[in-house]
């Protein structure tokens, strides 16, 4: 049996005549991480590549943005053009054109699931849903998600929160930053700065306040792109 760390991606082989019945965890050697293991019934690797295949993105709302993001990327090269041709580059706002970028979010969601992809699907968000933490993975590793949500209840049989936080955690602080990490629970309270920070998130939202999540969202990073302003145009980096 082939299996592949939800962590680091490295891929092992098993010895099948030593593989138990029912689900049992290996240690990655690589990274340390706990990888868990359905060992009753044999998986092939093009199966095993097919069930960890990245979170699959919401049908609805994804031409229209497809268009959104088509605009943008378009009115942005035009602006660097236009400002380059012009001596005295009177340069666009950095938060206007935040303003306008359409963003990408990946939930990692228990019940809230339905309902908070159709409250960013409405807010003009590209939304893709992870049914297991490899496929969140896989879809992080993409590096084209700027938000992502996450519950307790997601995924819990398979290490769920845990095992996608972990592989945030490992990023590099660069890539780290190009991350917007929101936790949705029963305990928090919302826009908590001190607790987000002590749970290495960006944004904590309370379930009582699900239904202004965008409006929550968008106040959120637009605080979070004018602290890193600075630091994005020395890099390079557009904001989130």
């Amino acid at each position: 049996m082939i299996i592949r760390c939800d962590s680091c991606s490295v891929s092992l082989q098993l010895d099948d005549a030593k593989i138990p019945k029912g689900s049992f965890t290996v240690r990655c050697p690589r990274c340390r991480n706990l990888i868990r293991v359905q060992g009753n019934h044999p998986t092939s690797p093009v199966q095993h590549l097919q069930e960890n295949k990245p979170a699959p993105a919401v049908p609805e709302g994804a031409e229209s943005f497809t268009a959104r993001e088509s605009e943008f990327e378009i009115n942005h090269a035009l602006r660097a053009l236009l400002a380059a041709l012009r001596k005295e580059e009177k340069v666009l706002e950095a938060k206007e054109e935040e303003e306008e970028r359409p963003r990408r979010a990946l939930l990692c969601l228990g019940r809230y699931r339905e309902k908070v992809a159709k409250l960013l699907v409405d807010a003009g968000y590209k939304v893709y849903i992870a049914e297991t933490p490899a496929q969140a993975n896989e879809r992080l590793r993409e590096g084209k998600v700027q938000v992502v949500i996450l519950s307790p209840d997601f995924a819990t049989d398979m290490g769920g929160t845990a095992i996608v936080q972990q592989r945030i955690n490992a990023m590099y602080s660069s890539e780290r930053r190009r991350l917007f990490l929101v936790s949705i629970d029963e305990v928090s309270t919302t826009l908590n700065a001190q607790e987000a920070f002590l749970r290495n998130l960006n944004l904590v939202v309370n379930v009582n306040d699900v239904e202004q999540l965008p409006l929550i969202l968008n106040r959120a990073l637009k605080d979070f792109n004018d602290l890193y302003h600075y630091y994005n145009l020395a890099s390079g980096f557009p904001g989130l």
